[in-house]
């Protein structure tokens, strides 16, 4: 069977007004926490731009397998950024997790 990716999301308002100083380090220190984490692949970061929606940024990640994703969500590092910065600093947010389908 062939082994899918999976694309999680995450679109987020935080505590801190949208483009402070404070909200960019979050930003920076997702990014550069995150990424260290050896099955995330194709980290991005979004800030968005419509008026569809009212959320302000994202973070897009790819894992190369379920057995990855759940490695992500155990390791350390995403449980510490959870817990000491998601938590404290987020106001709201939406994940969405997307399994690659072939059409």
């Amino acid at each position: 069977m062939e082994q899918k990716n999976i694309q999680h999301m995450v679109i987020f308002n935080l505590k801190h007004e949208a483009g402070s100083p404070e909200a960019e380090k979050f930003l920076q220190d997702g990014s550069r926490l995150l990424t260290s984490i050896p099955v995330v692949k194709s980290f991005k970061v979004f800030k968005q731009v419509s008026p569809k929606n009212d959320y302000d940024y994202g973070f897009s990640m790819i894992f190369s397998s379920q057995a990855d994703y759940e490695t992500y969500n155990a390791h350390p590092v995403h449980v510490d950024f959870v817990e000491n910065r998601w938590i404290p600093e987020v106001s709201r947010f939406l994940e969405i997790d997307f399994e690659s389908y072939e059409v």
